[in-house]
């Protein structure tokens, strides 16, 4: 992999008018157009993964902050979560009519203003301001989350699964520099311009989607729609679609949909109400940084070695590790208040989700006909989103009711859910994967 710092210098020397029939010999970085294209998505990917993740570090002690209640601790990150889910379909369409450029370019605009509305309300005291704010955030999701699939669509099938990944750990960047920005931006803007500490993430934030938007719009040319259309990388199968209703009802599509589902849900749950939990435990911001970083570490940072051991050990195996990793974080996480204590139970909270989240996606993805991909992997899609927008509502209202512990419990039971639910389902689809591997 190209090192982060060089990133910037490659894309600018490599800045240059290229047709998009140009582009058709290519291999993984030999064509610069290619290299410029797919280290301009990494980076903007890392740039916006940082900048979200600074945010939703103290995202919910600030909601807490301007509403007066605890139990608003969840309502920002539901609603940004269901913007995403809301646009995520209206922005697929907006790429395909107008292209990646422009439509990623839109979406990082709304981050900029999402920022600095976010920084202004924290300023001005305005919870209105911060749940407007975290709907464009929400906007901006829905176009970063695509950048996966336009980096795959200009390089070759066999390499596509190696790009993809690619992108994907460029998220460890935000887990390493987002947090780490919270401190250092809380006390500048504090120091130098008597804000309150909250509002520095938010306002530096702003500043990285400023960057990430200006990458985008000048150096993510020729456009990748265009490309993928010369390259003719885009196949539409002759296979007959089977009608959803089918399609969900067999094992194999059962049991990865109730991994990525419950997993996204048990993470969410936890995660979301954490930095709460740990600021009425007297943890300062920079305690607060460390727990969420090592969190989305997990999440993030092993996804190259959770590939691998997906393809060696089987997708329903690692989705059981991944349920048996997130019973011992909910276990865990609310026996002490000490930080690293946290930091172990928080990271195995991210790693469970990373081995149910990409063992689900596998497994679903085996299958699906090319056919079918676009409408099950969207329904699937947008039912993620609605189980961690339904986990950001409800973990405030827990939380106020029971505690850290209420929200650990409730997180354990749906962990044991899902495990009931694969011992159940599990040998039909092994069964199912044998046979779609083998025909």
């Amino acid at each position: 992999m190209i090192p982060f710092p060089m990133a910037f210098l490659l894309l600018v020397c490599d800045y240059q008018k290229i047709d998009s029939t140009d582009l058709l010999d290519n291999s993984m970085f030999e064509n610069p157009a290619v290299r410029r294209i797919t280290i301009t998505l990494f980076a903007s990917r890392s740039l916006f993964s940082a900048a979200q993740i600074a945010c939703a570090t103290v995202l919910s002690i600030v909601a807490v902050d301007l509403s007066g209640s605890d139990k608003a601790a969840g309502i920002p990150q539901t609603i940004s979560t269901f913007s995403w889910a809301l646009v995520a379909f209206p922005m697929g369409i907006l790429m395909d009519s107008y292209g990646r450029r422009s439509s990623l370019t839109v979406g990082y605009i709304a981050g900029v203003l999402g920022c600095l509305l976010g920084g202004l309300a924290i300023i001005q005291h305005s919870y209105v301001m911060l749940l407007v704010g975290v709907v464009l955030l929400g906007i901006t999701r829905s176009g970063s989350e695509q950048s996966r699939f336009i980096a795959a669509e200009i390089h070759p099938e066999d390499r596509r699964a190696k790009i993809i990944g690619m992108v994907i750990f460029a998220s460890t960047i935000g887990a390493i520099g987002g947090p780490a920005l919270v401190a250092p931006s809380g006390y500048f803007v504090n120091d130098h311009y008597n804000l309150p500490k909250e509002a520095g993430p938010w306002l530096f934030s702003a500043g990285l989607m400023a960057i990430t938007t200006l990458a985008t719009f000048i150096l993510l040319r020729p456009d990748p729609r265009d490309f993928a259309a010369a390259a003719k990388t885009i196949h539409i199968s002759s296979d007959s679609a089977r009608p959803l209703r089918v399609i969900f009802s067999t094992p194999q599509v059962q049991v990865a949909i109730a991994a990525m589902l419950i997993g996204q849900f048990v993470m969410v749950l936890l995660m979301g109400i954490t930095p709460l939990h740990m600021k009425n435990h007297s943890h300062s911001l920079g305690e607060i940084s460390v727990v969420f970083m090592a969190h989305t570490l997990g999440m993030f940072g092993l996804s190259s070695m959770t590939g691998y051991l997906i393809d060696r050990f089987g997708r329903v195996n690692m989705i059981v590790g991944g349920a048996v990793v997130l019973i011992l974080s909910a276990v865990l996480a609310p026996l002490s208040t000490e930080t690293y204590a946290l930091v172990i139970a928080l990271f195995l909270l991210g790693l469970g989700w990373n081995f149910c989240y990409i063992g689900g996606s596998s497994l679903l993805s085996d299958a699906l006909t090319s056919a079918e991909r676009g409408k099950a992997q969207g329904m699937n899609e947008a039912m993620v989103a609605l189980a961690s927008g339904a986990a950001s509502l409800s973990s405030g209202f827990i939380f106020d009711a029971g505690g850290y512990l209420a929200v650990s419990i409730i997180g354990l039971i749906f962990v044991l859910i899902l495990t009931g639910y694969i011992g159940g389902y599990a040998p039909r689809a092994v069964e199912q994967t044998a046979q779609s591997t083998t025909s």
